[in-house]
């Protein structure tokens, strides 16, 4: 951990966070919520072994990167864009992409904009998914699904509000690990569906926890809230929604998401390579939401089988 280096780049604006370690062709590394770079520091450091350059970014609003200046208004495009300022302020011409959780939609996004910059897309817990409301079956999703509370303006807000930010993310780091899908009764809210005595995954330790919460009091949750949840409808804004690069999916079989209306056919059926054609997916038995962080050595072999043969 303390060979990854630490910078700031000027990304339109705004100055971002990025984590990089290795010499090589360039891996760049995608997070999700709650994550932020530290959720890849076991893989950067094992692609950075196997000759690889391993870049991590907090994305705006997240962690050591600085607020946009109207957080309300940000979206995926917004991620999208800054990545490519990165890439070519590295002078970087072409990258693999490894996303996890909402971070496969700029991984996606960015392949469908500019697949002459990808050498490859891997994603961890979610698929490429379409987007727009046509996508989104509101209508089959249980009304007090976290991702739908989390939509509404000042609902999360209010209910994190009530606890320390390392008891929020601790609460959501449970919650996410997971086989079910995480529904509050009408009376409830999303952090109340967490018992306080529920221990922290065995995989995930305390220190881990304090890393996490130490930069999330930096940044907050305003962005974070914006930037999957409510901007979640967003369309690519591309009319070929053909993904042309070699991909990898990695899932848990214990993944939470499976559970979600329509996934678990459109990944286990294959309906997903309708769009990702040249795609390979790997399911690892006992994993949930969080593999990269529950079961390392494995998601660190599968990926770097993958940057091998693509290389």
């Amino acid at each position: 951990m303390e060979k990854i280096q630490h910078k700031h780049v000027d990304v339109r604006g705004l100055k971002l966070h990025v984590a990089e370690i290795g010499t090589g062709p360039a891996v760049v590394f995608l997070h999700g919520f709650p994550e932020i770079w530290y959720s890849w520091r076991h893989q950067m450091i094992a692609v950075a072994n196997a000759g690889y350059r391993a870049i991590a970014l907090d994305y705006r609003g997240y962690g050591l990167s600085d607020q946009p200046p109207e957080p309300e208004k940000a979206t995926f495009r917004d991620l999208v864009d800054d990545l490519l300022v990165i890439l070519d302020s590295f002078d970087i011409p072409k990258a693999f992409l490894v996303g996890k959780d909402f971070g496969a939609r700029p991984a996606y996004h960015f392949a469908l904009l500019f697949p002459d910059r990808v050498s490859g897309v891997a994603t961890l817990g979610v698929p490429f998914l379409l987007t727009g409301p046509q996508a989104f079956p509101r209508e089959l999703i249980p009304k007090g699904f976290y991702v739908l509370r989390w939509q509404e303006p000042g609902r999360a807000e209010k209910d994190f509000g009530r606890f320390d930010v390392k008891t929020v993310l601790k609460n959501i780091y449970i919650l996410f690990s997971g086989s079910e899908l995480q529904v509050a009764k009408e009376d409830q809210e999303i952090m109340d569906l967490v018992d306080p005595s529920t221990p922290l995954p065995p995989w995930f330790t305390e220190e881990d926890l304090a890393n996490y919460a130490t930069l999330y009091e930096k940044s907050g949750f305003q962005t974070p809230l914006q930037v999957p949840y409510r901007a979640w409808l967003e369309d690519y804004g591309v009319t070929d929604l053909k993904v042309t690069v070699p991909a990898l999916l990695i899932m848990g079989e214990k993944d939470y998401a499976f559970k979600f209306p329509g996934l678990d056919e459109y990944i286990r059926a294959e309906k997903v390579k309708e769009y990702v054609p040249d795609l390979e997916i790997t399911y690892l038995p006992e994993g949930t939401h969080f593999v990269q962080e529950q079961f390392p050595d494995e998601v660190n072999h599968l990926i770097i089988a993958f940057l091998n043969k693509h290389i």
